[in-house]
C-alpha cells in the first residue's frame, strides 16, 4: 500500500494536494503506512461498504462477469478477474452510474 501511496503521489501536481478515501482494511490502516505529504487519507466509517463505491463496482463485476465460477488456483482466478476489470474499465457511464449513488449525494446533486 506504501508502494501504491508513492505511485498515486508522483501524479499529484505540485500545487495539488490528494484526498484518497478508503475503507478500514488493515493495510490501509497499519501504523507501518508511508503516506506521502501530498496526500491525505479519509477512512470511511467502518461496516459501511455501501459508501465504497469501489464495492458497488466489485459487487456488479461479481455479478456479471464472476459469478457461478469455481477457481482450482490463485492463477486461475487472476485472469477472468483482468477480463472483468478491462470490460468495466472500457464501460465509464457504468463505472459513473454504479459509483454515483443518490442516496449519499443527496437528491439536488
Amino acid at each position: 500500500m506504501t508502494q501504491h501511496l508513492a505511485e498515486i503521489s508522483r501524479h499529484v501536481t505540485d500545487d495539488a494536494h490528494a484526498i484518497l478515501i478508503m475503507d478500514q482494511a488493515g493495510w490501509h490502516m497499519s501504523n507501518k503506512l508511508v503516506v506521502p505529504a501530498n496526500i491525505t487519507t479519509l477512512p470511511l466509517p467502518p461496516k459501511l461498504p455501501e459508501l465504497n463505491p469501489v464495492e458497488n463496482l466489485w459487487l456488479f463485476m461479481r455479478e456479471n462477469w464472476l459469478s457461478n465460477r469455481t477457481f482450482k488456483s490463485y492463477d486461475d482466478i487472476v485472469a477472468p478477474c483482468c477480463d472483468a476489470w478491462r470490460k468495466l474499465k472500457n464501460q465509464p457511464w457504468r463505472i459513473m452510474s454504479i459509483g454515483r449513488q443518490e442516496w449519499p449525494m443527496g437528491s439536488d446533486q
